[in-house]
C-alpha cells in the first residue's frame, strides 16, 4: 500500500488542481475549517475522509492536466538535408516510429514516419539507395501541434483522429511530444495511485 499525503502534499497537490479550500471542502462534503486543519497538520483525517478528499483532488487534476504534464521533452528531430539511413538509426535506438522534420528556424516543418522508410525500402528493393535518400524526399505533413497549456483532453481529441502523435510547440518551436502511450501511461498512473 503507497504512504499517505503529508498534510503539505495535500495542500500543493489541491492548489494544483486549482482548488480553493473552499470548493475541496464543498464537493468532499467536509468543512473547509477541516481542509485547513488537515494542510495545517493539526488533525489526521479519517481514511474514509482522507480518500474523498483525495478523490476530488485527483479528478479536479485531470481535468486540469495540461500537454507540458506529459510531454517527452527534449524533442528529437530531424533536418530535410539530413539522410534516411540517420532516421532509421534514431527510430531504431529511441523506439520511436515518427521524426518531427524542422527547418534551419526551428520550427516544423513536417514528419517522417517508419512505415514510410519501410515502404520506400519495398519499393525501390535497395535499402541502401533508399538510406541515402534525403528526408525531404519522403516528407509527409507535419503531427499536429498543441501548445504546452492546451488540456490532456485536447491531446486525447487530436490522437484519436488517427495520428500517431501531437507536437508541443512554444513561440513555433518544439518543445515535447506526445504519444497514445504516454497518455496512457498517464492514466495507467493514476489508476494504480487509486489503489
Amino acid at each position: 500500500m503507497s504512504s499517505l499525503p503529508t498534510p503539505e502534499e495535500i495542500r500543493l497537490l489541491r492548489k494544483r488542481a486549482g482548488l480553493t479550500q473552499k470548493e475541496l471542502a464543498t464537493r468532499a462534503g467536509v468543512s473547509q475549517s477541516l481542509i485547513a486543519r488537515i494542510e495545517g497538520g493539526s488533525v489526521d483525517p479519517r481514511l474514509s475522509t482522507l480518500r474523498k478528499i483525495l478523490a476530488v483532488i485527483e479528478e479536479a487534476l485531470e481535468k486540469h492536466s495540461k500537454a507540458h504534464h506529459v510531454m517527452h521533452t527534449p524533442v528529437i528531430t530531424l533536418s530535410p538535408n539530413d539522410n534516411l539511413e540517420k532516421a532509421a538509426k534514431i527510430m531504431w535506438k529511441y523506439g520511436i516510429s515518427q521524426i518531427p522534420v524542422v527547418d534551419e528556424k526551428k520550427r516544423v516543418i513536417g514528419t517522417v514516419y517508419e512505415d514510410t522508410v519501410i515502404k520506400k525500402i519495398l519499393s525501390l528493393k535497395n535499402a541502401e539507395q533508399v538510406f541515402r535518400m534525403r528526408v525531404e524526399s519522403v516528407l509527409e505533413d507535419p503531427l499536429p501541434v498543441v501548445s504546452p497549456d492546451d488540456t490532456i483532453d485536447k491531446v486525447l481529441r487530436i490522437l484519436l483522429s488517427g495520428v500517431p502523435a501531437v507536437v508541443v510547440t512554444d513561440k513555433g518551436q518544439p518543445v515535447g511530444i506526445i504519444t497514445k502511450s504516454d497518455v496512457i501511461a498517464l492514466y495507467l498512473h493514476r489508476s494504480s495511485s487509486r489503489k
